[in-house]
Parts: C-alpha cells; structure tokens; sequence
C-alpha cells in the first residue's frame, strides 16, 4: 500500500523514480526487524535500571531541546533531526520512552503507590516536560498521545481513586499555569495559528470549507465513499493522483478503502485491534507489574494513534498528522513500533517460560513422591 498510495506522488511532486518511498520503507523495515529480533532477545526487566532509566530521560529531554535549538522544519512543525541524508523525529521515541519510564517507575513502588508527594509526583513533572517540550515544536499530536499513554499507565498502575483525584487536580493546576504562561508571553497566537484554526474550521464543515480547510477530508470521503465493499482494484486510486495529500502517510486508510474497499479496511483494523486486545489481556495475566505496565503502555500507544489517525480520516475528530501505525510510510514511526512490538513479544515469551515452569513444578514433586 505504500508504494500504492506514493507512486505518482513520487514522481510528480518530487521528480523521483516510481519506488522511492517503497524502497526507503523497505529498508526501514528491514532495520526495524532487525531491532525487533534484538529487542525480542533482550531481558526487558534491564530497562528498570536505574542507570538505563537516567540515560533514557537525559537522552529523550536532550534530543527534544536539539529540535528546538537546530532542528528541520516540516509540514509546519520543526520535529526532525537530520543526519546526512537521513532524518529521524525524537519525539516517537519519546512515545516509547516515557512507556518505559512510567511504568518502571510505577512498577518499583507498588508498596508506596499511593503516596502522592514522593511516588507519584516526580515522573509525573517530567511527563509534563516532555510534552511541553514536543508542544512547542508544535507538534500537538504527538504531546497528546503521550499524555494519554501515560494516563492509561497511570490509571493502571494499582492508584487508588483518592489519588487518583488528587492527581486529577494537580493536573488541572498545572494545565491552568500553563495556559497563564502562554497568555503573559502572547504565545496565544502560535497555539491559535491559522493552520491550527484551519484543521477545526475543515472538520465542522468540510464540505462547505471543500476549496479551503476541508479539502483534504473532503477528499478522503470521498476516497472512502468510492472504495465500496471491494474497492476499486489494488493500484486504480483516483485519490492518490494529487487529490488527495498526504496520501501515504497520515491518509493511506483512505487510499486502502478506495482499492480494498471495506474489506481491506476490515483487516487492517481488525488486526491491529487483535494486537491492541491481546496486549491488555496478557497485562492482567502478567505477575510482574513491570511487564504488565509495558503491556499497557505499547498496547494503549497503538490504540491510541490508531483512533486518532482513523478518526482524522473520517472526520470523526480533527486532522492531527498521525500515522497509522505498522501502516503509513515513515521510517522513524516504524522503527518504534517494531522495537515496541520486540520488547511485547520478550514479556510474553517470559510469561510462558514461567507458566511451563510452574506447571512443570508440581509434577517434578509427584515423581519424586511416586519414586520414594
């Protein structure tokens, strides 16, 4: 579908061969996998760490401030870091970073969960930072998701709803200082810009907004009111010949409904809601609650970018620019998902090992009881 949706943007919109991004989606997948093996392997109880964890945060704050200070533009948001020929965007990693962190910090202090001052607080003041920090690129998408992963861990992570409500109100405070420092320094107009007033204008009103703010949803309806059941044949878009922009990234959904039609769409979201499903189901089967948060988290992380991508595409809520995940062409996006699904994959494998060995035990003992 990558190469589906980008050939004619390709070569019309940049004067490249037909299989560009096809072949640069190859090769980030091929790394990814690699990554994935690796991470597969790798003990995920190390990344509770201490050491691992400094790195980490250092690692994810500094990288975000070097967007900010000589980071490349792109669709409007400076969100990129670019080495040689190659770029790759902090903030995805920060997705999978802040997974890691939260749920190793939350995971370490199931005995002091609900002590709000000095369990709770400190992770939740460098939440609050990294998506400050992503906000201001502005990447608002991005900034979002991550919040509500880490409220899912959070929610998850054994609070009582007394804390929970005092954490509900610190929040509260924190947004309110926020909005306070934006109107002291007139920020608003940045928060307010035009292109992002467009993106809620075209959402109310795509139809009467079709030359301006809602071209782009208009045109993905219309990519997925022509698709039908069956679509119209893998490769015969019209769409994705300049109509529709974006086409292989943030809206290749609506490229795989106009050639797949409603089936193709089926299996897609049927598939990764199976992902979604089986994580949170092997999270409350999960006796480390370690494992059980990083479930959590990478399974809230993909349903998550999956309804806001999908509810973008059909007009369910506005545009943000996120990709569907596994899906859309990008090789940053790719490379998270791939390493998150190596590290799903380790828990469960560690899951089962335990499992075989506990049911192992007791018949050790009644072989030993029948020998005697």
């Amino acid at each position: 579908m990558v190469y589906s949706s980008s050939m004619i943007t390709a070569v019309g919109r940049y004067n490249y061969p037909m299989d560009y991004f096809y072949d640069k989606q190859k090769m980030a997948l091929i790394l990814s996998f690699v990554a994935m093996i690796a991470t597969m392997i790798f003990p995920y109880k190390a990344y509770q760490n201490k050491k691992f964890l400094m790195f980490l945060m250092f690692g994810i704050a500094g990288s975000l401030i070097a967007v900010d200070l000589f980071g490349h533009a792109s669709s409007g948001a400076q969100s990129w870091i670019r080495i040689g020929s190659s770029s790759f965007q902090p903030a995805e990693f920060a997705k999978l970073a802040m997974i890691i962190y939260l749920a190793a910090m939350y995971g370490k202090r199931q005995d002091r969960i609900n002590n709000i001052d000095k369990a709770v607080i400190p992770p939740i003041l460098f939440l609050i930072g990294i998506c400050y920090l992503i906000a201001a690129q502005p990447d608002y998408g991005s900034a979002a998701i991550i919040f509500f992963i880490s409220c899912t861990i959070i929610v998850s992570s054994g609070m009582t709803l007394k804390s929970l409500s005092k954490l509900t109100i610190i929040f509260l405070i924190f947004a309110g200082i926020f909005a306070l420092v934006v109107l002291i320094t007139g920020n608003l107009s940045n928060v307010f810009s035009d292109n992002k007033i467009a993106r809620f204008t075209g959402f109310m009103d795509p139809f009467g907004k079709a030359g301006d703010d809602g071209y782009q949803l208009v045109n993905s309806l219309l990519a997925i009111g022509s698709g039908g059941l069956t679509g119209v044949g893998l490769g015969d878009s019209v769409q994705k010949y300049g109509y529709l922009p974006e086409a292989h990234t943030d809206f290749i959904l609506a490229i795989i409904s106009e050639e797949l039609g409603i089936f193709g769409v089926g299996f897609v979201l049927l598939t990764l809601g199976f992902i979604v499903l089986r994580g949170f189901i092997l999270s409350a089967k999960c006796k480390d609650p370690f494992g059980s948060l990083l479930l959590i988290g990478i399974s809230s992380m993909i349903g998550i970018q999956v309804f806001i991508n999908v509810g973008g595409v059909i007009g369910l809520i506005p545009i943000t620019g996120i990709t569907l995940p596994f899906i859309s062409y990008g090789g940053t996006s790719l490379l998270l998902m791939m390493i998150s699904m190596g590290i799903f994959q380790n828990i469960i494998m560690r899951m089962n090992l335990l499992e075989e060995k506990e049911n192992s035990t007791p018949k050790i003992v009644e072989e030993i009881h029948n020998s005697q």
